[in-house]
């Protein structure tokens, strides 16, 4: 049974965009902190960025002022707008959600210098 869903990911080039978004069902999306992880060849998961229900939000220090996370609690669905990416952003992209420490399967985002 798949929980999270990710979409949007792709092969850009270097200063371009993309915009992930990650479904979930409501009885997950509800009151639950979600965020996005990556992992690239070879290294460990890492955090990208988290909100809160309330729309907090916290970002690694890689990706802020590129990355923004937002959520639509009307749609259960949280989104990562990648700007300005770059190649070292090239990785497998997952959304994650706290509570219950689910995972989704992951998108590719590819990104050519």
């Amino acid at each position: 049974q798949v929980q999270l869903v990710e979409s949007g990911g792709g092969l850009v080039q270097a200063g371009g965009s993309l915009r992930l978004s990650c479904a979930a069902s409501r009885s997950i999306f509800s009151s639950n902190t979600m965020g996005w992880y990556r992992q690239a060849p070879g290294k460990q998961r890492e955090l990208v960025a988290i909100i809160t229900n309330g729309g907090t939000t916290n970002y690694a220090d890689s990706v802020k002022g590129r990355f923004t996370i937002s959520r639509d609690n009307a749609k259960n669905t949280v989104y990562l707008q990648m700007n300005s990416l770059k190649p070292a952003d090239t990785a497998l992209y997952y959304c994650y959600a706290r509570l219950g420490d689910i995972w989704g399967r992951g998108t590719q985002v590819t990104v050519s210098s």
